[in-house]
């Protein structure tokens, strides 16, 4: 039964190990499982005093604070349209996991002024999505959720192993030094002056690699593929940056600088091999107002 006050459970034996959403999930009772992310998002659920993330492992001895659930706004609250939205977005689905063609503009996680994000749409469809991975909220294109404890536990292996091939399109403002460029550097996230979350190049940092391809150049810009084997928030975005040509259209990292025709960041998560269950290749096309910039570009 969802409770109405704040709680503070002792892990048990018979609980270690268990994942913190699942524990919730059996905790609160019958609650939605969007809910469940957006208490521990939030950080109104702590273990040990502390912020956890969802896939979190209790052991026995870890104290969790369970929060009340009476007052907290239903699944029900979300926009219809957008889980609507959400539901024709879905490129794909078996037993495991579903694909997704993320929109620009819908953040993949609620926070910072936002009610909701894209996991909660999908949670919404299918109680048990499970993200395993994330875009930024003005990219585009291919996401995983998973279906179920075991395939999330799958998949964010072989996420982890880096054995999953994940390739972007991405309009570059200015011109890579060679029609394929690797730019091979460490990225730390920090808080800048303004208090706004930044990534930067720094040896500090956690290892990154990104290798640009040049599929065509234009006066002023280069479009290109990048393909990227650790997945580091704002990884594209900063090493972009690192080679002297950022993202087209990114307001953090390229502030000021306006492409015809472009209204928001150039950057599409567009193929996505999958070696689990089976080998698997999935395929996103430019969305039409990138495509319609690119056209843009070749007429100029």
């Amino acid at each position: 039964m969802a409770s109405a006050t704040v709680r503070e459970v002792e892990i048990g034996s018979d609980r270690s190990g268990q994942r913190l959403d699942n524990f919730l999930m059996r905790e609160l009772g019958n609650v939605p499982r969007a809910l469940v992310y957006r208490l521990i998002r939030t950080g109104q659920v702590r273990v040990n005093g502390g912020r956890a993330k969802p896939m979190r492992k209790l052991a026995a001895g870890d104290r969790v604070r369970v929060p009340p659930v009476r007052d907290q706004a239903p699944a029900a609250s979300l926009p219809a349209e957008r889980i609507d939205q959400a539901r024709r977005s879905i490129l794909h689905r078996q037993e495991e996991f579903l694909v997704l063609d993320k929109p620009s503009g819908i953040a993949s996680q609620g926070g910072s002024g936002l009610a909701w994000g894209l996991n909660d749409l999908v949670a919404a469809i299918d109680d048990r999505a499970v993200p395993v991975h994330r875009l930024d909220r003005e990219t585009s294109g291919l996401m995983v959720f998973a279906l179920g404890r075991q395939p999330a536990s799958e998949l964010q292996r072989v996420f982890k192993r880096q054995t999953v091939e994940k390739r972007y399109l991405a309009l570059l403002d200015g011109h890579l030094r060679d029609e394929v460029t690797v730019i091979d550097a460490p990225l730390k996230k920090i808080r800048d002056g303004s208090g706004q979350h930044r990534v930067i190049a720094d040896p500090d940092g956690q290892p990154a690699k990104t290798v640009f391809k040049r599929l065509e150049r234009f006066r002023r810009h280069d479009f290109v593929e990048a393909t990227i084997e650790s997945g580091r928030t704002h990884q594209i975005r900063v090493h972009a940056l690192e080679g002297g040509a950022p993202v087209a259209g990114d307001e953090r990292y390229n502030p000021g600088r306006s492409t015809p025709g472009l209204e928001r960041l150039f950057l599409h998560a567009a193929f996505l091999r999958l070696p689990w269950p089976e080998d698997q290749v999935f395929s996103s096309p430019l969305p039409d107002e990138l495509t319609a910039v690119i056209d843009g570009l070749r007429g100029a």
